[in-house]
This record gives structure tokens, C-alpha cells and sequence, in this order.
């Protein structure tokens, strides 16, 4: 697809995040939903179109998309290990795996307390090597987006995974269904998307919740959980931070970025609803937005802190 067809949205202003004059751009299509997008080497924007069961593989510089592999149990959100394996979650397994280079793919949890996990959603790594994943029920309540199933343990939480040991530990249980997640650029923030409001004719929660982390003890839970900012129109649903703090959340227009205060900045319009957003690019500052059907790319003048920090180690 030529990218610069698919320009022609009008310009988006972001003051000090986006430069004057920048548009949006289509570069892929074809999907059903368009979820867990991720800048993985060498150099490609990989992503999920959940319910045709694919991953997809976008390349700016040949500007061309492939399948990167079929039958994937309806993956979603992904991140990258710092040995630069990716780390995802499946629907169909209800698990959070690993994909290694060749595309073998291993189960590093399934379960909590002896009962199956829900259908892990999104996930995030801190800096301990830690794998911190969203647990809400869509891959086994919605039919194009997993297999139907029973909630085991009865809820929806935010884990914390210890790949050294396999211990499984509930870091947040108070937000009705956790969705997207990510830390801010001193890992000392937690915020997690509450997209309850999703499935329901307006009912349920359509916020993000942000949350104190511990940096001398980032097992124990997080703490003291507060409303950061409401998303409207529609949920949001993926998020990222940038590196001077800024919150970009998806939602039904597009992406709204919020203020380390929580003040909306502004609103990047998408003309499909938007599931999922990633940076990536050469230096990282590329937008990726992941939007029903389509992919759509911004370039940007912020990195994504998750980026930064994996630079810094």
C-alpha cells in the first residue's frame, strides 16, 4: 500500500509532540480488528487481526504486509524481553507466551490458584525482568475473539509474573475489567485501562486508573489506585506512556493523550475505533495505531518510556 495516498486526514496538533503541519497515514489494511501491536527487529511493526487468528507484519521500508503466522490461538497484546524474544498473550490458550526468533511459541502461565486464567489481554515488562499482564474475560465472552469458557477464579486482575520462579502474583484487583497497561519512565506509576464499558450500551467504566509502584520492592502490589482521566467517546482500551510522562490511549475516535496530571492534551483523529498503539521506527518516535481494520502511522517527536528504558539497561 503507498503510504503517502493514504494521507489527507487533516493535521493533528499536538504542541511539543507532534511537529506542525503532521498528517495521519494508512499503511495497511484488510483486518477484522487490529490489536497488540508491537516494533519488533529487524525493523518491522508486528500485530494481531484477532479474530482471523494471524499475526501480520508490516515493513515501512518495502511498505508491504505479510502473515507472520496462522493459527495463533487469537493472540493480543505483546512486548518485548530484553533478549528481544517477544513475550504475548494468547486468548485460546487463556496464557501469556513466549515467541521465540523461529516461532516456536512457550506457555509461561496458564493458571492462578489451580484454575485457568481468563484470557490474558495486554502486557507490559518492568526493568527486574518482571511480566506484568491484564486479565479481563473477552477471549472467552466474545466468540470471534478466543473460545468460550468459564471465569475460573471468578474476577479480573492485573498480574505479575516471575519468569525466574513462575510465581504468579495479583498485583492490582480493583478495577472491573483491566485492559491496557504501562508504566511511567521511572516505573514508579502503574496505569491500567478500565474498558468494562465496552460490552454494555454505555454501562461500565471507560477510565484509566493509575497506581504507586514500589522501585525497592516491585513484587508487592500496587498501591493507593486512583482515577487518572476519563475516555470518551468509546473505552479506552491499549495505552502507551511516552518518556517525559505523557498518557496515549486508545478510544471509538482515536487517540486522546493525557498530561502526567491527567489534563487532556489532545486528540489524534482516527476515522476507525482504535484498539492499540505502539512507537517504534528507526529512533522510535513513529507512531503505529492499531484501528479495526487498518494500521495507521504518525510520526511523532516523544519515544515510548517502555523504549527508553530497555535503551538505558
Amino acid at each position: 500500500m503507498d503510504e503517502e495516498a493514504r494521507t489527507g486526514q487533516h493535521a493533528i496538533e499536538l504542541d511539543g509532540l507532534v511537529a506542525a503541519g503532521t498528517t495521519l497515514a494508512k499503511v495497511a489494511d484488510g483486518c477484522i480488528w487490529s490489536e497488540g501491536c508491537l516494533w519488533v527487529a529487524p525493523g518491522v511493526l508486528r500485530w494481531s487481526d484477532i479474530p482471523n487468528d494471524r499475526i501480520l507484519s508490516y515493513d515501512p521500508g518495502t511498505r508491504t504486509t505479510t502473515v507472520h503466522r496462522s493459527d495463533v490461538g487469537f493472540t493480543n497484546g505483546r512486548a518485548l524481553l530484553d533478549d528481544g524474544r517477544v513475550v504475548q498473550c494468547c486468548h485460546g490458550k487463556r496464557a501469556v507466551e513466549v515467541e521465540d526468533a523461529d516461532g516456536t511459541t512457550h506457555v509461561l502461565a496458564d493458571a492462578y490458584q489451580g484454575v485457568r486464567l481468563n484470557s490474558p489481554n495486554d502486557v507490559v515488562v518492568h526493568s527486574d525482568g518482571s511480566i506484568w499482564f491484564t486479565d479481563p474475560p473477552y477471549g472467552i465472552t466474545q466468540p470471534r475473539e478466543g473460545h468460550p469458557g468459564e471465569r475460573e477464579y471468578r474476577d479480573h486482575f492485573v498480574f505479575r509474573l516471575d519468569p525466574g520462579t513462575g510465581e504468579l502474583r495479583v498485583v492490582v484487583s480493583d478495577v472491573e475489567a483491566p485492559n491496557g497497561l504501562a508504566f511511567s519512565p521511572d516505573e514508579r506509576l502503574l496505569y491500567v485501562s478500565d474498558s468494562s464499558g465496552a460490552r454494555s450500551s454505555g454501562a461500565g467504566n471507560h477510565h484509566v486508573r493509575v497506581y504507586d509502584v514500589d522501585p525497592a520492592a516491585p513484587w508487592t502490589a500496587a498501591k493507593n489506585g486512583r482515577l487518572f482521566a476519563e475516555v470518551d467517546p468509546g473505552v479506552p482500551d491499549g495505552i502507551k506512556v511516552d518518556e517525559h510522562g505523557n498518557v496515549w490511549s486508545s478510544s471509538a475516535s482515536g487517540i486522546q493523550v493525557f498530561a502526567p496530571s491527567g489534563e487532556r492534551l489532545g486528540v489524534v483523529d482516527v476515522p476507525e475505533v482504535v484498539a492499540n498503539l505502539c512507537f517504534g521506527g528507526p529512533d522510535g518516535r513513529d507512531l503505529y495505531i492499531a484501528a479495526s481494520s487498518s494500521i495507521y502511522h504518525l510520526p511523532t517527536l516523544v519515544q515510548d518510556a517502555a523504549q527508553v528504558l530497555r535503551s538505558r539497561r
